[in-house]
């Protein structure tokens, strides 16, 4: 039988706990980022406590000392818990719970939690579940006295659940239907990208670490309705919509879900399909949120979760966004980049010559046309005014003369 746990949801008070392996690394840049995590998953980060070791202690993530430098803060805070900067084993959480007597949870779970939040479509809601399944799977035993006595909050949101399932045949049952509901669910994406692909229209993607600007510039662009907030992962959905650049032509630009720095396996698996979406396109318009101080990092970031995702030998235009917050000229070096464009999707500021590289880009691949088409091949001139760039007609007694850029599958059908 099943142990159940009645979920009850209160606002937690934690202490965020980070553990620096060298002199010089990213910690307290990643611990101002769990902090902004955990505001987003509404939760008050109290404190902040790091440790300098040679590497994170094997069972308890942190060594003796700092666990009762923890104890302490967590009692003099009334906080209801602490938050790790990297993903804890089994054995460590256990461990920290049964030193500290209070709730123990990790960046994943934090990540994971926000996702449940933010989840709207069923393919995003399958995706967040079967992350957080595959990610309880290993942590159950030690958790029942835990999640017994810590009621509700981060680690325990899911789509639309309101009890916690403590049975290993269950989890492991849940996650072979939900594998089974994700592949239908990829088969539709599939075939939607399929469709796509016999399209002459272009695809860009939008890529960028979370809070970016992303959904912010989706909007400006297309009036997309699409939540943007100053908050981590504000959407998690990908949304595409048609935009007509001021040539006429038509090109698909398509959102996908931030990225962020040690971002968890159990999501990157999980959202590979989501993700993929970049994998398909014809441009990357990589998002830089440029007045964050962390801008060079972040986009490594993005970079590498690319590779990962064997997303690579496309086009892509950087897009140095929220200019508008910038007091002072910012030199900002992209070398992965072809093309670099300064803009504020909130203000609309150089948005115009982002457009105008976009079609320049999407021109360098299509072949020039120049030709007399008669007054009877009405359909293959309307292909040209939907899928290239008209540079000019002319009417003559026999025909219309056009010149036009239009896409190499186009040309050898006109």
């Amino acid at each position: 039988m099943a142990d159940l746990f009645e979920i009850h949801e209160e606002a937690e008070r934690v202490v965020l706990v980070g553990v620096q392996t060298a002199e010089n690394d990213d910690t307290a840049e990643s611990l101002a980022e769990l902090g902004e995590l955990a505001k987003t998953a509404h939760a008050a980060a109290l404190g902040v406590i790091v440790q300098n070791r040679e590497s994170m202690h094997p069972g308890t993530y942190i060594g003796k000392g700092k666990i009762e430098e923890v104890r302490e803060a967590v009692e003099r805070l009334s906080a209801t818990g602490i938050i790790c900067d990297d993903e804890l084993s089994p054995a460590q959480m256990k461990n920290l719970e049964a030193a500290l007597g209070c709730k123990v949870m990790d960046r994943t779970m934090l990540i994971l939690d926000i996702f449940a939040q933010h989840a709207v479509t069923r393919e995003g809601k399958i995706q967040v579940e079967l992350a957080q399944l595959k990610y309880r799977q290993t942590r159950l035993i030690g958790m029942h006295d835990a999640l017994s006595r810590l009621g509700g909050g981060i680690g325990t949101r899911g789509p639309g659940e309101k009890k916690l399932e403590m049975d290993r045949r269950l989890i492991k049952s849940r996650i072979a239907q939900l594998n089974k509901e994700l592949a239908d669910v990829k088969k539709s994406r599939e075939v939607a990208r399929s469709l796509r692909s016999k399209s002459p229209v272009p695809v860009a993607a939008i890529v960028g670490y979370t809070n970016a600007g992303k959904s912010t510039l989706l909007n400006y662009l297309t009036d997309a309705g699409v939540l943007s907030e100053n908050m981590l992962f504000a959407t998690l959905d990908p949304t595409t919509r048609n935009l007509k650049l001021e040539s006429g032509e038509e090109i698909l630009l398509t959102d996908t879900v931030g990225f962020i720095r040690k971002l968890p396996h159990h999501l990157v698996d999980a959202f590979r399909s989501t993700l993929e979406e970049a994998k398909y396109a014809d441009i990357i318009l990589h998002v830089v949120d440029a007045a964050n101080g962390e801008a060079e990092a972040q986009m490594y970031v993005v970079y590498e979760t690319l590779r990962q995702l064997g997303i690579k030998e496309k086009t892509v235009i950087t897009v140095l966004n929220k200019q508008d917050l910038l007091t002072e000229e910012k030199t900002i070096k992209d070398l992965k980049a072809d093309r670099i464009v300064k803009i504020s999707a909130k203000t609309g500021e150089g948005v115009k010559e982002l457009l105008s590289v976009v079609a320049e880009v999407l021109r360098e691949s299509k072949v020039l046309v120049e030709r007399l088409f008669s007054y009877g091949e009405a359909g293959k001139l309307a292909l040209v005014r939907k899928y290239g760039q008209l540079l000019g007609e002319e009417y003559r007694e026999d025909g219309i003369f056009v010149r036009a850029y239009v896409p190499k599958e186009i040309s050898g059908a006109l």
